[in-house]
């Protein structure tokens, strides 16, 4: 048998598979376009990745790991992601190793992109982690004592909905004021649009950025905001967990010292107490590779 996992990233925008050696590195990599249509229409596209992915490993793999888009059910093996409206509950574990004829393991893919960064990345030697990713949601995982945690259902660490402006704006997961209402990508843009920035209606946080480091003054005030709830977020989070270090990915993140040099400068006046005072907040080193490495990790425990 092959000494490769097999690892897939399923998003409402596309899914990914790759192979993963031994020591987390990837080896072999494919994706597709999350199709539109019924279940089976989506499940044809993880089938045939699956198919790829074996056939490059040489007909079989030692074990299959799955990061998705949640909400996820570890206990039942099933995934419904918000952005695939045709996967409710859908039997993800149990398709994957009928398909395979191997151990397979679950987890959201949050926590997957945090494990890839805490195994191979920015990640590497923390023992209590939060990685996060800022784009056009904002999602994250935990390592809490060098272990992952997946919580009661699979879904700990959905650091996009910690509250950062109570009685703020509506958020997608039915509740107001979600850091994500505030620092994701869409949100971002947004919120300059509504305050005076001098761009074409469909301009994005990619725009933004650039129109920052050109020194445009409500491009700088619209990451300064999200900088500071990312802040307010990172504090409460560490002030729970008591953690170490924190690994932020995604196209937002991209921003570089837009982003982080206003969200360190926060975490001093919000991070208060003494034992997160000298927490670490680092940008992510293995990009879009990261939830492949960590579902991979994954695999790896239950072989």
């Amino acid at each position: 048998m092959s000494t490769h996992v097999l690892a897939l990233d399923i998003g409402g925008t596309k899914i990914a598979a790759g192979l993963v050696d031994p020591e987390g590195t990837l080896v072999h990599s494919g994706k597709r376009p999350t199709p539109d249509g019924d279940a089976e229409t989506v499940w044809a596209a993880v089938e045939s990745l699956l198919a790829d992915m074996q056939t490059a490993a040489g007909g079989t793999v030692a074990a299959v790991g799955i990061g998705s888009a949640g909400p996820v059910d570890i206990p039942g093996g099933t995934v419904s992601p918000i952005n695939i409206t045709e996967w409710r509950r859908f039997p993800i574990v149990q398709r994957v190793a009928a398909a395979t004829g191997v151990p397979v393991r679950l987890g959201g893919d949050g926590l997957c992109m945090a494990l890839g960064e805490w195994w191979c990345g920015a990640g590497r030697g923390a023992q209590f982690m939060l990685g996060m990713v800022v784009s056009t949601g904002i999602g994250g995982g935990l390592v809490l004592d060098g272990a992952p945690y997946h919580g009661r259902t699979g879904n700990a660490g959905h650091v996009g909905h910690v509250v950062v402006e109570p009685g703020g704006q509506a958020c997608a997961c039915g509740g107001r004021g979600c850091v994500e209402t505030v620092a994701s990508g869409p949100h971002l843009a947004r919120w300059a649009h509504e305050h005076g920035w001098q761009a074409p209606a469909d301009a994005d946080a990619k725009a933004l950025a650039e129109a920052a480091n050109r020194g445009d003054p409500v491009g700088l005030r619209a990451f300064r905001r999200g900088a500071d709830a990312v802040a307010v977020t990172i504090a409460s989070v560490a002030a729970v967990c008591d953690l170490d270090r924190v690994v932020i990915g995604g196209g937002v993140a991209k921003a570089g010292a837009l982003l982080f040099d206003p969200l360190r400068e926060a975490l001093t006046t919000y991070a208060g107490l003494d034992f997160i005072r000298e927490l670490t907040v680092s940008p992510a080193e293995l990009g879009g590779d990261a939830g492949l490495v960590g579902a991979a990790y994954l695999a790896n425990s239950a072989r």
